[in-house]
């Protein structure tokens, strides 16, 4: 797509909104989505409930083989806004977790988070069913929808930049990114427990989540991790001993040309 220039030194790259990751994520969302609709209006519930039986996440049907699933639901949609609002919130949250981590590590994290809750979401379902918390025709819903590894790159913001301010929409306030995402956490865990009806899988979003810091945690634990970081403390303590020092050494001393004194 062409730059498209805003004065003196600025040019325009939609490319650093889209980065590789992302923009190989939305493409393949969008277009899984068009395929979907044109199966709807030619072939009408049928086209629509073979792309959700056979590659959206029927519990039933991941324990009798059909493993592909857990992966394959994260590029269903349900509607427009369902997508749209999807990938909305991956480009706001993720361009600048995959700008920091490199696109395979972002692309490999999302994969991770969206597979972890979609497995989650099948073990819960089974345990429930198995404990007679839910009728067994709800193995038979599917889920779609790449939620569960967004909510898992919302965490990994959360994580990495707790502090960037997020519009709580539709109050009029900005928050925290750590404040944003604990208050989703919060709506998600009481979702879970009412029976609320609304079709949206919190499990999933939930579990999602619990992989994202599982992983995250794991890897600020690593001795290699753990390196890093000492080794980067140590080079800042240095560096703060040697500006302690010189700042001492020249207290006293007037600067070496008075007349470029800037005010």
């Amino acid at each position: 797509m062409r730059s498209v220039s805003r004065g003196y030194g600025y040019r325009f790259d939609l490319g650093s909104y889209f980065p590789p990751a992302i923009k190989t994520i939305c493409i393949a969302c969008v277009c899984v989505f068009t395929l979907q609709e044109l199966s709807e209006l030619i072939f009408h519930a049928a086209g629509a409930n073979f792309w959700a039986l056979w590659f959206g996440l029927v519990p039933q049907e991941v324990v009798h083989g059909f493993i592909w699933q857990p992966f394959t639901y994260l590029f269903l949609h349900g509607g427009i806004w369902h997508i749209l609002l999807n990938l909305l919130f991956l480009c706001m949250f993720g361009a600048d977790i995959e700008r920091a981590w490199g696109s395979r590590r972002f692309f490999g994290y999302f994969c991770l988070c969206g597979i972890g809750a979609g497995v989650i979401n099948v073990v819960v379902k089974e345990l429930i069913v198995s404990w007679h918390w839910a009728r067994p025709e709800s193995l038979s819903v599917p889920t779609i929808g790449a939620s569960g590894a967004i909510y898992g790159v919302l965490l990994a913001a959360a994580m990495i930049m707790p502090h960037s301010r997020v519009w709580f929409f539709p109050l009029p306030v900005t928050v925290s990114m750590r404040v944003f995402i604990i208050a989703m956490i919060a709506i998600e865990f009481f979702g879970t427990i009412g029976a609320s009806g609304d079709n949206v899988s919190h499990v999933c979003h939930l579990g999602g989540m619990l992989v994202g810091y599982v992983y995250l945690r794991r890897r600020r634990g690593s001795v290699l991790y753990s390196f890093r970081n000492h080794f980067s403390d140590w080079k800042r303590r240095r560096l703060r001993k040697k500006f302690e020092v010189y700042a001492r050494d020249h207290q006293d001393k007037p600067p070496s040309r008075p007349d470029n004194w800037v005010n």
